[in-house]
């Protein structure tokens, strides 16, 4: 029973989507290191020159308690950037997955009769619905002339 469970838990984890789940989560919290850095070390101390001093320090006493609104910025600017990061990620693989698709053709609409405004076949020479004549293509020119055909 244990080898079983074992031959699944392997089969489950060796699949390709988990392992590129494992692989993506893996760089993405690397990521996120160099994305906290840049906030932190570049972008807080920039910023904290607008407000006089270091970023992350900003801080409210209400009541008796502490409010670090400058570290809860800094959070918002770190998941800013990586969002910003993560849809670049996913616009460009959108490009390149769609590079070797074929563009498709635009579909003409099919025919109307001029009479009762049923979809025809494109060879259709009368109409299904109300039996009308709607072209003369289709018909050879030959069998045309024998059936006399009125085409209006």
């Amino acid at each position: 029973m244990l080898k079983k469970f074992l031959n699944e838990f392997k089969e489950f984890a060796l699949r390709g989507n988990v392992m590129s789940l494992a692989v993506g989560l893996i760089i993405g919290s690397s990521f996120q290191g160099v994305v906290k850095s840049l906030t932190d070390d570049v972008l807080s101390p920039v910023i904290g020159l607008f407000a006089g001093q270091n970023f992350d320090y900003l801080v409210l006493n209400i009541f008796g308690i502490t409010l670090r609104y400058g570290a809860f910025i800094t959070s918002v600017i770190n998941f800013i950037i990586m969002a910003f990061v993560v849809f670049m990620l996913v616009r460009v693989m959108n490009r390149l997955m769609s590079l070797g698709e074929k563009k498709k053709e635009p579909e003409t609409p099919a025919p109307l009769c001029p009479y009762c405004k049923t979809k025809l076949h494109p060879e259709a020479v009368r109409c299904p619905a109300c039996t009308s004549i709607v072209a003369s293509r289709g018909i050879p020119h030959n069998r045309r002339n024998k059936w006399k055909l009125n085409v209006r």
